[in-house]
């Protein structure tokens, strides 16, 4: 019971920080149908900004001003980059954000170095929020957990509570009429996008110093993210949501498992032979795999994803 309990809390904050990190990608690409393989850079941006910030003023100045850097960063890109290689289709933009992936790393190597840096929890969460069975369950994670879930409802609210919101939906199907009603829908889209990176901004300031922030970041989250906004559905904020809660669990639990491979397939009456190498495998052995196999299956039977709308 304290294994369930105690991974499906981890499994909990991990989820909502990957829907942090998956949402503005989700967004960006429900509004302008751009994948931008350069987003988990920005959440790797957002790490590096508080930290640097974290230095000079401390933790809670970086966790509103850092969002708001990796922000206008992402709208320059959008109005000097994205913007001209939009004309040329969508092969020119993936090729431009893939390309950016690798200057923004290059960037962080050049400022903050190749080795990890010094990014700490601030003291006022360094602690124990609550024990359960054995085991202690830190503040920082609670904190974690707020943010995420405060930044869902403020988003929520946003898009179907706000005439900025409803000025966004409209400019997503209905682009002539909204620039006919007076409405400049280039910057809406700016906006847009600028938005969408602040949201992996922030996602990186609060998991920088929970995890690691360093510059390989970005490729440890980047290709998880794609997963989630594949399995929930492209352009869909509620897929992506419970996308998020199922990968961060799956890959929690899956750590803490130590059964063979033999003995699940055993579970379901399947025999594999002793011998095999796949038979030696465990669950935490595979828990890499895990997502990706999910994501795969989901492709199979489901392909528009668990809640993405069937194209017409």
């Amino acid at each position: 019971m304290e294994f369930v309990v105690i991974s499906l809390l981890n499994g909990i904050t991990y989820g909502l920080l990957l829907f942090m990190l998956s949402s503005g990608l989700t967004l960006i690409f429900s509004m302008m149908g751009i994948l931008n393989f350069a987003h988990a850079s920005f959440y790797m941006l957002g790490a590096y900004f508080a930290y640097q910030i974290s230095t000079w003023v401390g933790f809670w100045p970086g966790l509103l001003v850092a969002p708001l850097l990796v922000g206008a960063v992402g709208a320059l890109v959008e109005r000097y980059g994205l913007r001209r290689a939009h004309r040329f289709g969508h092969v020119a933009e993936l090729l431009f954000t893939f390309g950016l992936a690798f200057v923004v790393e290059e960037v962080v190597h050049l400022v903050w170095g190749k080795v990890a840096v010094d990014y700490r929890i601030p003291v006022e969460l360094d602690g124990t929020l609550f024990t359960l069975f054995d085991t202690s369950f830190p503040i920082y994670k609670g904190f974690m957990m707020l943010i995420s879930v405060g930044m869902l409802v403020a988003l929520y609210a946003l898009l179907t509570r706000t005439r900025i919101g409803l000025i966004i939906q409209a400019a997503l199907t209905k682009p002539d009429m909204v620039e006919a009603l007076g409405h400049n829908v280039p910057r809406i889209f700016m906006l847009v996008f600028g938005g969408g990176t602040a949201l992996a901004g922030l996602a990186g300031v609060i998991g920088g110093n929970a995890f690691v922030t360093e510059p390989g970041m970005a490729a440890a989250v980047g290709s998880i993210v794609f997963v989630i906004v594949v399995v929930g559905g492209l352009g869909s904020l509620g897929g992506a949501f419970v996308a998020s809660l199922l990968i961060g669990c799956i890959q929690t639990f899956s750590v803490g498992l130590s059964i063979s491979i033999t003995d699940v397939f055993a579970l379901v009456g399947i025999a594999l032979p002793a011998g095999s190498q796949v038979a030696r495998l465990t669950i935490t052995q595979m828990a890499p795999v895990l997502p990706y196999l999910f994501m795969v299956a989901i492709l199979i039977f489901r392909p528009r994803g668990l809640m993405g709308a069937r194209e017409s």
